[in-house]
């Protein structure tokens, strides 16, 4: 049976500066994110569409979310497999063009995470079970660009 889940999540726009939306100029792009029963996000435009640079903004949270979504699958496989993970970092780099005239979109998102296994002898199948994270996130199966992955391994103390 099909599930349905649903995410309910309220955005309001704290740019107003007194004139509203007057001018392209004469509002700040600034915002909150809040999903009940959480901590709220303070986000903005990116700096080169005049946003705030010291607050996320959705370029940011695309790139976070997908990275986010590998890393829970991945975590799930590797308990699934008996692969004892106790470190995960990821430095992921989204890739976003807007060619003049044209509306910009993002062309690719490279995950590049490094994952401490407590045993050496696990580190090929942990590398491999990255492919099965891909094909398994939501959020990957979800955008319309390539969202690729080049995973690192290695031993925890070594």
């Amino acid at each position: 049976m099909q599930e349905k889940h649903h995410y309910t999540v309220n955005v309001k726009w704290t740019g107003n500066k007194g004139t509203g939306t007057s001018d392209y100029r004469a509002y700040d792009r600034d915002h909150t994110i809040h999903v009940d029963g959480k901590h709220e996000i303070y986000g903005s435009a990116d700096t080169p569409f005049r946003g705030d640079g010291k607050k996320y903004n959705p370029e940011d949270m695309l790139v976070s979310s997908l990275s986010t979504c590998h890393m829970l699958w991945y975590l799930h496989l590797c308990a699934d497999a008996g692969i004892i993970v106790v470190g995960y970092v990821d430095m992921a780099q989204g890739t976003m063009e807007t060619p003049a005239g044209v509306l910009g979109r993002f062309t690719e998102v490279v995950l590049n995470p490094i994952v401490t296994v407590t045993d050496g002898s696990m580190i090929e199948k942990a590398n491999e079970l990255h492919d099965l994270a891909h094909e398994k996130c939501f959020i990957a199966n979800s955008v319309n660009f390539p969202v690729k992955h080049k995973p690192s391994c290695v031993v925890w103390g070594e």
